[in-house]
């Protein structure tokens, strides 16, 4: 929410101090990461980091402040929708969807200037996740013996996310329509075709949870080849 402010070198100095915060955050998520996908993967998160502290995306976060003697939460906001759009607008696959990780670094820092806590707990029971999009940080924070699949309408097989999901053995479908009514009902995820089956029938239950089990076996019979090599 845009707010008229008083004085600028204030607001400037919360700025920064909610980026130093929100760098710490991304280094603990770094050497979780680490431990859940490998450091190749994790480096998005020095990504992250990298790209708050980038030259031109702080200078544009001073100026809107200064100039139009908004608040900070604002001023980043503005900054992160307008290099987002900028990297959607390129060429390229891989630098289009960068546009995730900007949104993500300008969250956590809004996220830190209004004072929320960016809780990723799924609570009690396992579940499949329904957003509109979910950030590569959420992804990796989330608990993953109660994450069962998620399915998101943003992103794209490029993202970090998908790509973090992979690499963790999440099941995912990207560029779902998600209905609100789903919340709280059954769902089941195939992954090898793209298919979001909700509230299904015992006999589809049963069917799936004998891919499952063959998947199981399928994956414990590879394993021990790899091991006998």
């Amino acid at each position: 929410m845009r707010k008229k402010i008083k004085n600028k070198e204030d607001e400037i100095k919360r700025y920064e101090t909610a980026k130093k915060q929100a760098i710490q955050q991304l280094r603990e998520i770094y050497k979780k990461a680490v431990k859940e996908v490998g450091e190749i993967h994790a480096e998005i998160f020095e990504v992250h980091i990298m790209m708050l502290e980038d030259d031109d995306y702080n200078d544009s976060i001073c100026n809107i402040i200064t100039s139009q003697e908004v608040n900070a939460e604002y001023a980043v906001g503005i900054t992160g929708d307008n290099f987002a759009e900028m990297f959607t607008n390129m060429e390229d696959d891989y630098l289009k969807a960068r546009c995730a990780d900007v949104k993500d670094i300008s969250e956590r820092v809004i996220s830190i200037l209004s004072g929320n806590n960016s809780d990723s707990g799924l609570g009690d029971e396992p579940v499949i996740i329904a957003a509109e999009d979910l950030a590569p940080s959420e992804t990796v924070q989330m608990d993953k013996a109660k994450l069962l699949a998620f399915v998101t309408k943003a992103g794209s097989s490029n993202s970090h996310t998908a790509i973090l999901a992979r690499t963790m053995g999440i099941p995912a479908l990207i560029g779902i329509d998600i209905e609100t009514e789903w919340n709280g009902r059954m769902g089941i995820i195939d992954g090898y075709s793209g298919n979001l089956i909700v509230d299904p029938d015992e006999e589809t239950m049963a069917e799936y949870q004998l891919k499952k089990e063959q998947d199981i076996k399928r994956k414990e019979l590879l394993q021990t080849l790899m091991s006998k090599k």
